[in-house]
């Protein structure tokens, strides 16, 4: 799969339907009991790690940076997608969100206090993910917590279309929590804690507690 293509493909899609996207997800949080008791045991771990900037990666409209932050997590948003960043600036004008992709990361070495990517490497091809994670581990500070979220299972689809009927063109990798550990490990990381999410339904997904190895 050509880089430059899926990349294109991916924030031309997110462009496209980022305001309906919004319109969908700004309160869904609210019903998701074990999404926020997740991201409430992330925010301890980032405080008693010390503190410090978060990066929420694949932020989108920035409602999961919003949550952080209304648990006291220093988090900022980074997003491909620029129709994605401004809506995201517009609906929480106090917090801090830029473009950028997680396969290039601009983040200083040891710069960052945590980072979390909720279903957002789902659109990065295997052959990629470990990049995103080398780069995650070199940007994150020793002992640092990393929260990865993801649909579980085996495959890939191409999505067409979505949120509210608008055309995409986005691949869907979903993936075993066996692989995502290994690849976490390959990368610097120490998984600790495992969380099935639905798993009989018809979309189960996961998520991985991991830390970046002193």
């Amino acid at each position: 799969m050509n880089p430059d293509r899926w990349l294109a493909d991916t924030r031309t899609s997110y462009d496209t339907v980022a305001v309906s996207y919004a319109d969908q997800l700004r309160e869904a949080l609210g019903g998701l009991p074990y999404l926020q008791a997740a991201l409430s045991l992330f925010a301890d771990a980032v405080a008693e790690a010390g503190g410090g900037p978060v990066a929420d990666l694949g932020c989108g409209p920035g409602h999961i940076t919003a949550h952080l932050h209304s648990l006291g997590v220093d988090a900022f948003g980074i997003d491909i997608s620029p129709g994605m960043v401004d809506v995201a600036r517009n609906d929480h004008p106090a917090l801090r969100f830029e473009v950028g992709s997680m396969t290039d990361l601009h983040l200083a070495d040891e710069s960052i206090a945590g980072a979390l990517a909720f279903w957002s490497l789902i659109h990065v091809p295997d052959g990629e993910v470990t990049t995103v994670l080398d780069a995650l581990s070199r940007a994150l500070r020793p002992g640092a917590p990393l929260l990865i979220g993801f649909h579980v299972g085996d495959g890939s689809r191409l999505k067409t279309q979505g949120y509210g009927g608008h055309p995409m063109k986005v691949y869907i990798h979903r993936r075993r929590p066996a692989q995502v550990s290994a690849w976490l490990r390959e990368s610097g990381f120490t998984v600790e804690t495992e969380m099935l999410l639905d798993p009989e339904g018809s979309a189960p997904g996961a998520i991985l507690f991991a830390r970046r190895r002193s």
